[in-house]
Protein backbone atom coordinates (compact mmCIF):
# COMPACT_ATOMS: atom_id res chain seq x y z
CA UNK A 1 0.00 0.00 0.00
CA UNK A 2 1.43 3.34 -1.04
CA UNK A 3 1.82 5.83 1.80
CA UNK A 4 0.35 8.72 -0.20
CA UNK A 5 -2.00 8.56 -3.17
CA UNK A 6 -3.03 11.67 -5.08
CA UNK A 7 -6.11 12.06 -7.23
CA UNK A 8 -8.29 14.78 -8.69
CA UNK A 9 -6.09 16.10 -11.47
CA UNK A 10 -7.34 16.68 -14.98
CA UNK A 11 -7.87 19.17 -17.78
CA UNK A 12 -9.45 22.48 -16.82
CA UNK A 13 -9.97 25.79 -18.58
CA UNK A 14 -8.22 28.95 -17.36
CA UNK A 15 -10.13 30.41 -14.45
CA UNK A 16 -11.40 27.00 -13.40
CA UNK A 17 -10.93 25.07 -10.17
CA UNK A 18 -9.79 21.63 -9.10
CA UNK A 19 -9.68 19.84 -5.77
CA UNK A 20 -6.68 17.57 -5.50
CA UNK A 21 -6.79 14.82 -2.89
CA UNK A 22 -3.97 13.12 -1.02
CA UNK A 23 -4.98 9.99 0.86
CA UNK A 24 -2.45 8.96 3.49
CA UNK A 25 -1.66 5.62 5.11
CA UNK A 26 1.07 4.73 7.57
CA UNK A 27 0.88 8.05 9.38
CA UNK A 28 -1.81 10.40 10.55
CA UNK A 29 -2.25 13.71 8.78
CA UNK A 30 -3.77 15.07 11.98
CA UNK A 31 -0.35 15.15 13.62
CA UNK A 32 1.97 15.50 10.66
CA UNK A 33 3.15 17.98 8.09
CA UNK A 34 1.83 17.88 4.53
CA UNK A 35 3.22 19.64 1.51
CA UNK A 36 2.08 19.97 -2.07
CA UNK A 37 4.75 20.33 -4.75
CA UNK A 38 4.59 20.53 -8.52
CA UNK A 39 6.87 19.99 -11.46
CA UNK A 40 6.27 21.35 -14.93
CA UNK A 41 8.04 19.96 -18.01
CA UNK A 42 11.61 21.18 -18.17
CA UNK A 43 11.41 22.86 -14.79
CA UNK A 44 12.54 21.99 -11.30
CA UNK A 45 10.10 20.83 -8.67
CA UNK A 46 8.70 23.70 -6.63
CA UNK A 47 6.73 23.97 -3.42
CA UNK A 48 3.11 25.04 -3.80
CA UNK A 49 1.52 25.00 -0.34
CA UNK A 50 2.11 23.21 2.94
CA UNK A 51 0.50 22.86 6.33
CA UNK A 52 2.02 22.20 9.71
CA UNK A 53 -0.67 20.99 12.07
CA UNK A 54 1.06 21.72 15.34
CA UNK A 55 1.12 25.46 14.64
CA UNK A 56 -1.93 25.36 12.35
CA UNK A 57 -0.17 27.41 9.70
CA UNK A 58 -0.52 27.26 5.94
CA UNK A 59 2.29 28.50 3.72
CA UNK A 60 1.88 28.99 -0.03
CA UNK A 61 4.15 30.16 -2.80
CA UNK A 62 3.68 33.74 -3.97
CA UNK A 63 2.59 32.47 -7.39
CA UNK A 64 -0.49 30.74 -5.92
CA UNK A 65 -1.18 32.91 -2.86
CA UNK A 66 -4.86 33.76 -2.66
CA UNK A 67 -5.78 31.09 -5.23
CA UNK A 68 -4.71 27.82 -3.57
CA UNK A 69 -5.18 26.56 -0.06
CA UNK A 70 -5.05 23.32 1.94
CA UNK A 71 -7.82 21.57 3.80
CA UNK A 72 -8.13 18.17 5.42
CA UNK A 73 -10.58 15.42 6.37
CA UNK A 74 -9.19 13.80 9.52
CA UNK A 75 -11.72 10.96 9.47
CA UNK A 76 -10.55 9.97 5.99
CA UNK A 77 -6.87 10.76 6.74
CA UNK A 78 -6.88 12.84 3.58
CA UNK A 79 -5.53 16.26 2.70
CA UNK A 80 -6.76 18.44 -0.14
CA UNK A 81 -5.21 21.14 -2.29
CA UNK A 82 -8.03 23.51 -3.20
CA UNK A 83 -7.16 25.35 -6.39
CA UNK A 84 -9.10 28.25 -7.90
CA UNK A 85 -8.61 30.72 -10.75
CA UNK A 86 -6.21 28.31 -12.43
CA UNK A 87 -3.78 29.66 -14.99
CA UNK A 88 -1.92 27.93 -17.83
CA UNK A 89 1.30 28.33 -15.85
CA UNK A 90 -0.20 26.09 -13.15
CA UNK A 91 0.08 23.16 -15.54
CA UNK A 92 2.28 20.52 -13.90
CA UNK A 93 2.36 17.20 -12.13
CA UNK A 94 1.29 17.80 -8.56
CA UNK A 95 2.74 15.71 -5.75
CA UNK A 96 1.82 15.52 -2.11
CA UNK A 97 4.45 14.80 0.51
CA UNK A 98 4.15 14.01 4.18
CA UNK A 99 5.94 13.43 7.39
CA UNK A 100 4.53 12.09 10.61
CA UNK A 101 5.39 15.05 12.81
CA UNK A 102 6.09 18.78 12.78
CA UNK A 103 9.05 20.40 11.07
CA UNK A 104 11.33 22.92 12.74
CA UNK A 105 11.37 25.51 9.98
CA UNK A 106 9.43 26.21 6.80
CA UNK A 107 7.34 23.30 5.57
CA UNK A 108 8.02 24.49 2.00
CA UNK A 109 11.40 22.67 2.03
CA UNK A 110 11.13 19.30 0.27
CA UNK A 111 13.94 17.69 2.24
CA UNK A 112 11.67 17.61 5.30
CA UNK A 113 9.40 15.00 3.77
CA UNK A 114 9.71 11.25 4.09
CA UNK A 115 6.64 10.11 2.16
CA UNK A 116 5.83 11.08 -1.44
CA UNK A 117 2.93 10.29 -3.72
CA UNK A 118 3.07 9.29 -7.36
CA UNK A 119 1.66 12.57 -8.65
CA UNK A 120 -1.45 13.72 -10.49
CA UNK A 121 -1.42 15.72 -13.72
CA UNK A 122 -3.07 19.14 -13.85
CA UNK A 123 -3.44 20.75 -17.27
CA UNK A 124 -4.86 24.24 -17.62
CA UNK A 125 -5.74 25.02 -21.21
CA UNK A 126 -8.54 26.41 -23.31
Amino acid sequence: QLPLVESGGGLVQPGGSLRLSCAASGFYVEHGTIGWFRQAPGKEREAVCCFTWNVYMIECADSVEGRFTISRDIAKNTVFLETTNLKPEDTAIYYCAGTGGPVLDSCMVDSHYYYWGQGTQVTVSS
